[in-house]
């Protein structure tokens, strides 16, 4: 079987995370910036992937959309704008927060915004992640003139908690799934997740329905996340990501198949089998900083740097933990502590007061 290139629109960690994940298989990909003026050589036979959802319109970002091997671009156009993913949910009949078109050519924002309630969170249509495009109001607040026609706006949801699904499907329908993995955001950014935790059976039956339906919808293949509120135990469906998706990280170390590897199954029509866990494990998000090489000295514990330059904020790299019990895990943690930053041991606590 001669397999095919897979080709990813983006160069960033994802894209190389994707390339370190398909040289076992001798399956060659190819991460490319898809912002540029000076076209790319593609082959007729290239699969082309994404690890970012969207960019504008330039002739190398145009010439591998038009590519006849672009995969998903129904799903991404339905995705990249908010409103337009919030509108696939509902006639899907896949649960979510209550919600808003802000637009004044149809209704003055502020009464829109009244009609969620005491509060809200304004979300940017298109663009903005890690927290940026996010504004919160209440009653009583004023509305920003930028949110008219370029925002919706989702009721203030009182959730316990958050996890995420992280599933593939190939293209003759077949679909696989992890476990739902139990996340940690602070200021919008993802710090921590920790996944085997729920251990509820119709949490996940019901995320792996409604992400099939998803899928199956769009005839999407490959790898899909979808984050969900926790709310008395019942799951509401936040966001999805149309591609491998930062709370499955864990799964490098923490399952046989990651989603990396899964990802790239489901594009070169490799065999997608169930991955297994093996055994606990959490992934926990570096930002902004250099890394210590002593973390190493930390039992099941995996660095992965992305080579970035270094900002406050910014997302550098992640550690993965896994351990063959709870037990172990909490001790590797308790390992760990003492060789962060100050600021970082709440991220520690974070952990711990899952386990």
């Amino acid at each position: 079987m001669e397999l095919p290139r897979i080709v990813v629109a983006g160069n960033g960690q994802l894209g190389q995370m994707l390339q370190q994940a398909g040289a076992p298989m001798q399956l060659q990909v190819q991460p490319i910036h898809p912002i540029g003026d000076q076209l790319v050589e593609l082959r007729d036979d290239d699969v082309i992937s994404v690890e970012i959802e969207h960019w504008p319109d330039n002739p190398v970002g145009d010439q591998l959309k038009g590519h006849p091997n672009f995969r998903n671009a129904s799903a991404l156009y339905a995705v990249i704008d908010r409103q337009r993913q919030k509108s696939l949910l509902d006639r899907l009949e896949v649960p979510t927060a209550p919600w808003v078109n802000l637009d004044s050519s149809s209704e003055d924002p502020s009464t829109s915004l009244a009609s969620l309630g005491e509060a809200a969170v304004v979300k940017a249509r298109m663009g903005g992640y890690d927290g940026r495009g996010q504004w919160r109001w209440k009653v009583g607040d004023d509305c920003e003139s930028e949110w008219d026609g370029n925002c919706i706006a989702e009721a203030m949801i009182p959730f316990s908690h958050e996890v995420s699904l992280v599933g593939a499907r190939n293209a003759q329908g077949e679909k696989v799934f992890y476990p739902l993995t139990r996340n940690w955001h602070q200021d919008g950014i993802l710090r921590a997740s920790i996944t085997n935790l729920d251990n509820d059976y119709s949490q996940q039956q019901d995320a792996q329905s409604w992400l099939g339906r998803i899928m199956d919808d769009q005839e999407y293949i490959g790898v899909m996340a979808m984050e969900c509120f926790v709310v008395e135990g019942k799951l509401l469906v936040n966001e999805l990501a149309p591609r491998v998706h930062n709370s499955g990280h864990w799964s490098q170390e923490g399952a046989t198949i990651s989603q990396f590897e899964l990802h790239l199954r489901a594009l070169a029509g490799l065999p997608l089998i169930q991955p297994e866990l093996r055994g606990e494990a959490l992934m926990y998000n570096l930002l902004g900083r250099d890394w210590k090489p002593e973390w190493l000295n930390v039992t099941g514990l995996n660095v992965h740097w992305y080579g970035k330059e270094i900002r406050p904020g910014r997302k550098v790299g992640h550690a993965n933990i896994v351990r063959p019990s709870r037990t172990a895990l909490i001790d590797s943690l308790e390992q760990l502590r003492p060789l962060v930053d100050k600021s970082e041991e709440q991220v520690i606590d974070w952990c711990l007061a899952q386990l």
